[in-house]
């Protein structure tokens, strides 16, 4: 926050984020670098090293630059972070046009939005909050509300959907990635413990849940997996009928879509 003016003798806080900031301080020699160069060599650090390669005086070594320097663009590593997200966020690719499917669309984003966080694996750590948004984080908002505009749901569930799916998303990249590292004997030794476990007869409902899929099959492919638990997540949510998704009543003024020709369910 800042001082902006004097009301009744008191200095009124304006709430400023790096979005709002100027690219630069007004004080100071002219800068060498950008809020770009900034983000840019953050990215990297993290790609490299993960969330904890990235601190103010390492972006400034990277840069060749002293520390001080770094807050004529950002006020510290927070905006750093906000920046770095906002920058990556933008590598998905919402020029793909919808097919008017609510809840295929809204898995295909998803499907494009993990292999983001596959790409940069420092991603599904980032401190989750819920208005960390910039402009291509705006841009991807934009778009998924835009597939569900045929949906007669208020805006604020449609808001929470996509939250929801923001999350789910960012942990199955983190199990994917995690999963990656894990050791064949290591993932063996887990089998088998459950598959022990399970056959000592207090557990029959995981027995009978385990029997369609017996340790000798091979592991599914992760994204089909994604694909096929983010339809069935999805699927329950986004539905085109107010009364099933649980909303009792729509607040005056609420976002709610024109009621389509026939009604009913989506897909």
């Amino acid at each position: 926050m800042r001082g902006t003016e004097r009301a009744g003798g008191r200095v009124a806080q304006e709430l400023v984020t790096v979005w709002t900031m100027g690219e630069r301080g007004t004080r100071g020699p002219l800068p060498t670098h950008s809020r770009a160069d900034l983000t840019a060599v953050a990215v990297e650090l993290a790609d490299r090293g993960g969330l904890t390669a990235v601190s103010m005086r390492q972006v400034a070594k990277e840069l060749g630059t002293g520390q001080a320097s770094l807050y004529r663009y950002v006020s510290g590593r927070e905006d750093l972070l906000d920046l770095m997200t906002d920058t990556v966020a933008g590598e998905i690719d919402l020029g793909v046009p919808l097919d008017g499917d609510p809840v295929a669309d809204l898995v295909a984003l998803a499907a494009r939005a993990k292999a983001v966080h596959l790409r940069h694996p420092w991603l599904p750590d980032i401190p989750p909050e819920p208005l960390r948004l910039g402009p291509r984080g705006m841009d991807y908002l934009e778009y998924a509300l835009r597939a569900m505009a045929p949906v007669r749901l208020p805006g604020r569930i449609k808001m929470e959907i996509v939250a929801l799916m923001s999350a789910l998303v960012a942990q199955f990249a983190r199990a994917e990635i995690q999963g990656g590292r894990a050791t064949t004997d290591r993932q063996a030794a887990q089998a088998a413990y459950l598959s022990q476990t399970a056959s000592q007869g207090d557990h029959p409902h995981v027995v009978a849940a385990m029997a369609d899929q017996p340790g000798a099959a091979p592991t599914e492919d992760p994204q089909r997996l994604f694909e096929r638990a983010m339809h069935r997540v999805l699927a329950g949510l986004v539905v085109d009928d107010i009364t099933a998704a649980g909303v009792a009543e729509v607040a005056p003024g609420e976002d709610v879509a024109p009621e389509r020709e026939g009604g009913g369910h989506t897909r």
